[in-house]
């Protein structure tokens, strides 16, 4: 072969490698410049969510990133990172479950301190947990709030205070529903039958307890009017005021207004009826416990029974007949009052004779001393 052919093919090679080279050196420019531009995009959306302006530079030797015109990125926001739910979702569920706590500490774990920071919301709706650390009557009690019980740790963590000074104005003073106990004996007022009985026994079944009081009401004395139930046992729960009506220690409540049963009147007249016929308490017609000059004075026949209703009446009446004549009393004092300032005092020396005149002899006085021994200032 002649030596020209030759070498053209030569240089022929030699080009076709150096074009190969060049479109290799093309291909790994192109990925570079994509990884870079890749990378910066990355780099700007995590800038903006941070509210960062940052800056990225492309590697040495990488051609730069794609141009963006100036209006296009002026203070531009990528909306695109928002839509991913893990950018959104912690935020939104910490929210949430703050605000939900508070509510739920508000609503349940908060202590009531006293009836006046009871929401009236919360009437027919909702019940609270306590401990009853004093008993008032036959029917009523003062209830310490122990919100959460065990758990929130009433009793191993938290302590229940036991001293009077340390629970003033921190009890709930709680009425049975439904139930009216015999009255006991105050305001110069005698005890009923079985008003002894009937303390001690609420004393004994709650005092020191952990009650649940489902609250109905208040009333007029600033008490609340609740369903009080007890666990006996540690499994069994007990009404209190169906308790007190099996054992003839109470009545159903029997004023025309203010009657709370919560829907078990039924239940109520049903134990009053049983403790009647098997004359329990003070269906039984004894005097109980309490003064029998009391119970004679009442008029009731041997056997009668007067319900805590009737005795309340019959107090009531007496009170106005005594307060009756008092207040004629105060009235005719308060006539007689301008009479005996328009009247003119007469002299000491005159009170057994009266002054005579020329005319007239001297006129016995009408209405002659008491003897000695009859005046009702003078003693004997």
């Amino acid at each position: 072969m002649p030596w020209p052919s030759w070498l053209g093919r030569r240089n022929d090679q030699e080009a076709e490698a150096a074009a190969a080279a060049a479109a290799a050196q093309a291909a790994a420019e192109a990925a570079a410049a994509e990884e870079a531009a890749r990378r910066s995009t990355t780099l700007g959306s995590i800038s903006n969510f941070l509210g960062i302006r940052s800056s990225s530079s492309a590697s040495a030797g990488a051609s730069p990133a794609p141009s963006v015109a100036w209006d296009e990125s002026l203070n531009k926001t990528n909306w695109q990172h928002y839509a991913e739910p893990q950018a959104w979702l912690p935020p939104v569920l910490a929210v949430a479950a703050a605000l939900g706590f508070s509510a739920f500490y508000r609503s349940y774990l908060r202590r009531i301190p006293g009836t006046n920071h009871i929401q009236p919301r919360f009437f027919r709706r909702r019940s609270l947990l306590g401990k009853v650390t004093s008993v008032g009557d036959g029917d009523n009690f003062h209830l310490f709030h122990t919100p959460g019980g065990r758990l929130a740790g009433w009793g191993w963590l938290r302590r229940v205070p036991t001293y009077r000074k340390e629970l003033k104005g921190k009890t709930i003073p709680v009425r049975i529903a439904g139930v009216d106990a015999p009255e006991g004996a105050h305001f110069g007022r005698p005890a009923q039958p079985y008003s002894g009985e009937a303390l001690e026994f609420l004393t004994h079944y709650l005092l020191g307890r952990r009650v649940r009081a489902y609250l109905y009401r208040r009333d007029q004395y600033d008490r609340v009017v609740a369903r009080v139930i007890v666990r006996r046992f540690w499994f069994f729960k007990r009404d209190v005021g169906v308790e007190m009506l099996k054992r003839g220690l109470a009545t159903c409540y029997e004023a025309k207004s203010g009657a709370e049963f919560g829907g078990r009147e039924t239940e109520y007249r049903i134990a009053e009826a049983k403790a009647k016929a098997r004359r329990k308490g003070m269906w039984s017609g004894s005097p109980g416990r309490a003064n029998e000059t009391a119970t004679a004075s009442s008029g009731l026949k041997a056997g009668e029974v007067e319900t805590p209703r009737e005795y309340k009446t019959r107090m009531a009446t007496m009170d106005t007949a005594s307060a009756a004549p008092k207040a004629a009393g105060a009235a005719g004092a308060v006539g007689a009052a301008p009479a005996a300032a328009a009247t003119p005092k007469t002299p000491a020396s005159t009170t057994t004779a009266t002054p005579t005149t020329p005319h007239m002899p001297a006129q016995a006085p009408s209405h002659p001393p008491p003897a000695a021994g009859k005046h009702p200032h003078i003693k004997k």
